[in-house]
């Protein structure tokens, strides 16, 4: 790849990968790190790359920083994450991405990285099986469950109303 296509990478993508962690990991500061580290991977990696290959190189390696990122701060993770869920249930909701955004995060974390990439990012199965490193059949499924527990969630919220 040369230094006009990595350019050209910079300018097509950071957006769409930067959308993708912050989506996933809800902080700007650590999404921003994210994405520049992958970037930096993808320029020492430039030479041995294809640039038809890049777009789905920097996710997957996002993908995987991002896990990584996760992992790390799981340990220091407190009660707020395991009360979220009461809460929904507590509260009277009429601003539906809101509970969408709730209801998403609640989901396992694969399932939330696969659904994302196909519903927010536009990828399609094969591709998503590529960046995460599962198969596509995996990805059906976890992309199948995941939208079974949001309808699950939005129509008890619905009921409430």
């Amino acid at each position: 790849m040369t230094l006009k296509e990595y350019n050209n990478c910079v300018d097509n993508f950071s957006d769409n990968l930067y959308r993708f962690i912050l989506k996933n990991i809800k902080n700007e500061a650590i999404a921003e790190d994210v994405v520049q580290d992958s970037f930096e991977i993808l320029w020492i990696n430039h030479e041995n790359l294809k640039f038809e290959k890049a777009k789905s190189y920097l996710f997957s390696t996002g993908y995987h920083k991002m896990i990584d990122q996760i992992r790390k701060n799981k340990k220091f993770t407190d009660l707020e994450d395991k009360t979220s869920y009461e809460q929904i249930h507590e509260e009277q909701y009429s601003d539906i991405q809101e509970i969408l955004n709730n209801a998403i995060s609640q989901l396992p974390e694969i399932q939330k990285h696969v659904l994302l990439l196909r519903d927010y990012e536009g990828y399609s199965y094969k591709e998503i099986s590529e960046i995460t490193n599962i198969t596509e059949t995996q990805v059906k499924v976890y992309i199948y469950r995941a939208r079974v527990f949001l309808k699950n969630i939005i129509v008890k919220v619905e009921n409430l109303a």
